[in-house]
């Protein structure tokens, strides 16, 4: 029975895939969600790096007794594509994926965020708390309301260190982020959604083309693909793709 780990993304939680992951179950995937360091009960994020994140999410799959699927969401797509690079992965699907080191933003909305990180000082070894308005506006804006209230009241403190070292990283001299030069080794596919102003379908696809993935748009769809209005759709997208594309199947 195949497995799939899903990585979540900045100020979130395993729990962020509660909608999402139901079709796999449904088809007989064995669905793993953990939460990444810091970001369970307890806290403890500060000081933390992308680094910790992506040695996390190998040393799991290693553990493993077959390669799994890794599903990423935002900052956990790019927690994957570091990660894929140190583990063995039958493929790997990104969903509106964070992009790695050297891969530069595609909209004056990613400017504009990336230079107000690189002006907020003590950001680096503290940790961040979640902007509500942001994620109610920009992440969370095609999401049902009743969801996004629940979503909204579930969200933890973020790593400093880890929001700059994605969103700075002409900045970082150990390319912290950086996944390397040629396609990653395993089946690849990059979803974005249309409206998504977080990381627009334009940077999604310069990240395709950097690690060799296949690349999807979702039309009318933003940002919080595994969850929003559609995001059956995406699921079935990604279920196809790993069955035909992939060749994953159970």
């Amino acid at each position: 029975m195949p497995t799939v780990v899903m990585t979540h993304g900045a100020f979130c939680g395993g729990w962020a895939f509660e909608v999402f992951r139901a079709p796999f179950e449904a088809r007989g995937w064995t669905v793993l969600a953990p939460d990444l360091p810091g970001h369970g009960p307890g806290g403890g994020v500060a000081g933390l790096s992308m680094s910790d994140y992506a040695r996390s999410l190998a040393k799991l799959c290693a553990e493993l007794p077959e390669p799994p699927v890794l599903v990423g969401h935002s900052m956990g797509g790019l927690v994957c594509q570091m990660a894929a690079r140190r583990i063995e992965a039958s493929a790997l699907v990104l969903l509106a994926p964070s992009p790695p080191w050297g891969v530069t933003g595609s909209s004056i909305e990613e400017a504009i965020t990336a230079f107000g990180v690189h002006l907020a000082d003590p950001f680096w070894s503290s940790a961040v708390s979640p902007d509500r308005h942001l994620m109610r506006h920009h992440s969370l804006d095609r999401t049902p309301k009743a969801l996004r209230d629940r979503i909204l009241d579930r969200l933890v403190p973020e790593s400093g260190r880890a929001v700059r070292e994605v969103l700075n990283w002409w900045l970082d001299p150990f390319m912290t982020t950086s996944v390397g030069v040629g396609r990653l080794p395993m089946p690849s596919l990059a979803i974005a959604g249309d409206r998504d102003v977080v990381h627009p379908a334009a940077t999604v696809r310069q990240t395709a083309d950097r690690i060799g993935a296949e690349f999807r748009v979702m039309p009318g769809m933003s940002h919080w693909l595994i969850g929003e209005e559609g995001w059956e759709e995406v699921a079935e997208t990604a279920l196809a793709w790993l069955e035909s594309r992939a060749r994953v199947t159970v």
